[in-house]
C-alpha cells in the first residue's frame, strides 16, 4: 500500500496535517489531522508498506497489545481508503 501521489503532511500551530495538492485538491474537499501515530503510518505508508509492517512500527513504538494495534491500523487504512488517498499495491 502506498499514499497517492498529491497529498502532503505540514505541521501547522503544533498539529499534523494532510494537505492534497495538484489534482488531489480537486478530488479531496478538505484536510486531515493526525495523531502521533497517525502521522508515523502516514509516513510508512509513503515509503510503501504492508499492514504487517505497519503493525510491527507500531507494536515496536508502542507499548500496544497486537489486537488494539491491528485495530487502529484498520481504522486509519479505512478512512484513507473513504478519501481515495490510498493505492492498495
Amino acid at each position: 500500500m502506498k499514499i497517492k501521489h498529491g497529498y502532503i503532511l505540514r505541521n501547522v500551530a503544533s498539529e499534523t496535517i494532510v494537505v492534497p495538492t495538484q489534482e488531489a485538491a480537486i478530488n479531496f474537499n478538505g484536510i486531515l489531522t493526525l495523531n502521533e501515530s497517525g502521522k508515523l503510518l502516514w509516513e510508512r505508508l509513503s515509503q510503501g508498506a504492508t499492514e504487517a509492517e505497519l503493525l510491527e512500527m507500531l507494536m515496536e513504538h508502542y507499548d500496544v497489545q497486537e489486537k488494539e494495534a491491528q485495530s487502529d491500523i484498520e481504522l486509519f487504512l479505512d478512512k484513507l481508503r473513504a478519501h481515495h488517498i490510498l493505492e492498495d499495491a
